[in-house]
This record gives C-alpha cells, structure tokens and sequence, in this order.
C-alpha cells in the first residue's frame, strides 16, 4: 500500500527536474499521474512532445498509471484542458502539483519586456490559470456532496523567498508571487475541502542550476544532497489525505525541511537522506506553524473588530459569493 494509492494528480513541468522525480515518486506511491509537458527550452523556446511521453513510459514501465499532457500553463484553455485530462483518463482531481517554470536571466537594465513577461507567464499566471480550472471542478464536485481531502501544491523558490538573486528580477518576482498566491489560496479553497501549501526548494540540481559552481558535480556514491528528488516526499506528504496542513509555504535543502514565517526561515527538521511520508508526516508534528486565518483575524481585528476562524470564514463566504461567476 502507498501513501497515496487511489490519489488523481496533475503535476505541470513534470518531463524533467524536480517535476519529474515527482511524478516518478508519486506514482511509486499509488497515485494516477498526468504528466504535463510542452518540452519547451529552459528559456521556454520550443518544445518537444516526447518529453511528457518519455516520464509516461518510465511510470507504466513500472507498473504505474500515467497518461501525458503538453499543453502550457499558460494557454488559459491549456491550463483547463489539464484537469480535464485527469478527470477524463481516471475519473477524478485530487491533487495539483505547479511546478512549471522556465528563467530568462539578465540585469534589469537588459531585460527586455518580453523577458520578463514570458516568465512571469509560466510561473505566476501559470500557477493560476490552471489553479483555477481544479478550483472550478472542484467547487462543482462540492456542491454536488462530495467532501473528498484535495490538494494544491505550489512551487517557489528560495531565489524568491529568502535569498532573490542579481540578473533574476523577472524569476524572484513571479516566485514571491507564488508564495503569497498560496495563502490566499487556502483561505478561499478550504471550504471546499481543498488544502493549498507551497514547497520552496533550494540547491537542487536541474537544468536551471547547472551553470551554477559546484552544481553539476555528483558524489560518487551515498546520498545526493543536491538531487532533485528531495522534494519528491515533501509534496507527497503535502499531497496526502491526512496532511493537516494549508496555507504553509516549506524550504526544502537536501534533507531539511523548514517553514516559512512568511519571508524569515522558522522551525525545520532535518534527515541525512530522503524522507519518507510517513517519517515526515511524524516529524512535522513538532513543527510550529501559522494558521492563515488566525494571522488574517490578527490583520484585522483592529479595524473590523474580527476575533477568530469563524468570523473570517463568513467574510470570506460572503466575498466569494457575491463574486462568484462563470466562464
């Protein structure tokens, strides 16, 4: 039995990197996957569809269950032909992975508006748009009684959160973006049974780092600590039904896993090797994190006179509500 048998998921960007070894881990664990996948260049020229295809085999190989997606995230109609490609293949959307991101490096006085546009694109509209489209299935299938555990897991980065970097300025912003798209993410979708958290990876070796000193160099046996896979079990944990946690954004370095408060690094717990979920799960006990309502009723208490959970929730209910719309 896997930690996450039964457990639909769409993970985008997952044809190499950190997408991969999480598509590859996730369905070691049980779950159906859709890889989602243009192929595209890092710099996201191209594309190639054999790259989704490529992980599709790697899972079925194994015995998994997968089909392939190479829309892009930021194709609005794309984004939504994703989730129903999930629901079409195997019935259902438990979990969503956003993980697509591409870079385009230069200092702001050479960073022409294309540069910066095509990166907040994938990134922060990507993130949305296909967030978007799972929330819309989702408020359906809650409506309709269902009330199943779901799933938002977002990527950021450290070069967004704790340390943004020079000549990244369009990178930084879209990840920062990311990070704080997920609070509100699950202030709005907890009332449809839906948890949204964010990972935040740093020094892992991908097709983005390599140019990076010191990235490209492998140990030659033993633990990798710069290998994509750690973040693998910390999404799986995240993706799992009985994870309590939302709106939490968590910085994964090789085996440590530390939450975010929300631009300063606070509690973490470390591993020399890779988690697994249910080790993880056990550790994260200890771990101190902020309730994103608690921290809201802080916000707000002063000028609206809001004291806890239950007054935010109406409000948010009321706002949602009243701007609910189709399309």
């Amino acid at each position: 039995m896997g930690s996450l048998d039964g457990r639909v998921v769409l993970i985008t960007g997952a044809g190499r990197g950190i997408g991969r070894e999480e598509a590859l881990y996730f369905a070691g664990e049980g779950a159906k996957v859709v890889v989602n996948d243009p192929g595209v260049a890092i710099d996201g020229s191209g594309g190639d569809t054999g790259v989704a295809a490529a992980v599709v085999e790697e899972i079925t190989a194994r015995g998994g269950q997968a089909v392939a997606n190479t829309d892009s995230v930021t194709d609005w109609e794309g984004a939504r032909r994703m989730v129903e490609t999930a629901v079409d293949t195997f019935g259902d959307l438990h979990v969503l992975i956003n993980n697509a991101t591409i870079e385009r490096n230069r200092g702001m006085a050479d960073l022409s508006e294309e540069d910066f546009d095509v990166v907040v694109a994938v990134k922060l509209k990507g993130t949305f748009a296909v967030t978007r489209w799972a929330a819309r299935y989702w408020r359906e299938r809650h409506a309709a009684g269902e009330r199943v555990d779901r799933a938002v897991i977002n990527t950021s980065s450290g070069s967004g959160l704790l340390n943004p970097l020079p000549a990244q300025s369009s990178y930084a912003a879209g990840n920062a973006g990311v990070a704080a798209m997920t609070t509100v993410g699950a202030l709005e979708l907890g009332r449809y049974g839906v948890r949204v958290n964010c990972i935040s990876p740093s020094m892992a070796r991908t097709r983005l780092t390599l140019e990076v000193p010191g990235m490209s160099e492998k140990p030659a046996d033993g633990f990798d600590p710069l290998s994509p896979a750690a973040s693998a079990p910390v999404a799986a944990y995240l993706a799992s039904a009985g994870c309590p946690l939302t709106g939490q954004v968590l910085s994964v370095r090789a085996g440590s896993v530390a939450v975010n408060h929300p631009w300063s690094r606070g509690d973490r717990v470390h591993k020399d090797g890779l988690w697994t979920v249910e080790e993880l799960a056990e550790a994260m006990k200890g771990v101190s994190v902020d309730d994103p309502f608690d921290k809201l009723a802080q916000a707000l208490g002063g000028a609206l006179g809001t004291t806890g959970h239950a007054q935010i929730q109406e409000m948010i209910d009321a706002l949602l509500d009243g701007g609910s719309s189709e399309g």
